[in-house]
C-alpha cells in the first residue's frame, strides 16, 4: 500500500463486482483484512453507477453476471475517462483462457484470478497493483 509520508498508510478504495453474495463477501473479508476499503456492486450496471463519482484504485469484477456481465462492464469503465486507468481483475470460475482472455485483455483487464477464490492469491494480485 501507499505510504503517505507521515507514517500512516493510505486507505485504497477497492470494487468488487459479482452477482454472488458468497464471493463478493469473501473477497471483501480478505481485502479488508490486508487494509484495504472495500464496496461492492452485484452486476456491470450497478458498478458503473457506483464509479461515477467515486475514487476506487481497483475494480474485482466476475466475468459472468446477470444484466451486464464483466467485459461489457469493462469495456463500458474504459470508456469514462476518470475511471480510464484504473487497473482491474476479473474473478472467473472458467479455466479456458482462449477467446475470452483474448477478449477480456482487448477490453482492458489488468489481470486474472480463477475460481475458487484464495486469499493469498486474491491478497498478491491486488496488493501488486498498489505498490
Amino acid at each position: 500500500m501507499n505510504n503517505t509520508g507521515t507514517g500512516k498508510m493510505m486507505v485504497r478504495n477497492i470494487l468488487i463486482v459479482d452477482d454472488e453474495d458468497s464471493i463478493r463477501q469473501l473477497a471483501s473479508l480478505i481485502l479488508k483484512s490486508e487494509g484495504y476499503c472495500v464496496y461492492e456492486a452485484v452486476n456491470g450496471i450497478d458498478a458503473l453507477d457506483k464509479v461515477n463519482g467515486a475514487d476506487f484504485h481497483m475494480i474485482i469484477t466476475d466475468l459472468q453476471m446477470p444484466r451486464m456481465d464483466g467485459l461489457n462492464f469493462i469495456r463500458q469503465l474504459r470508456r469514462i475517462p476518470q475511471a480510464a486507468s484504473i487497473p482491474v481483475v476479473m474473478l472467473t470460475s472458467r479455466r479456458s483462457r482462449g477467446r475470452i482472455k483474448t477478449e477480456g485483455d482487448l477490453a482492458g483487464v489488468d489481470a486474472w484470478i480463477f475460481k475458487p477464490l484464495l486469499h493469498q492469491q486474491l491478497a498478491e494480485t491486488v496488493n501488486r497493483y498498489s505498490a
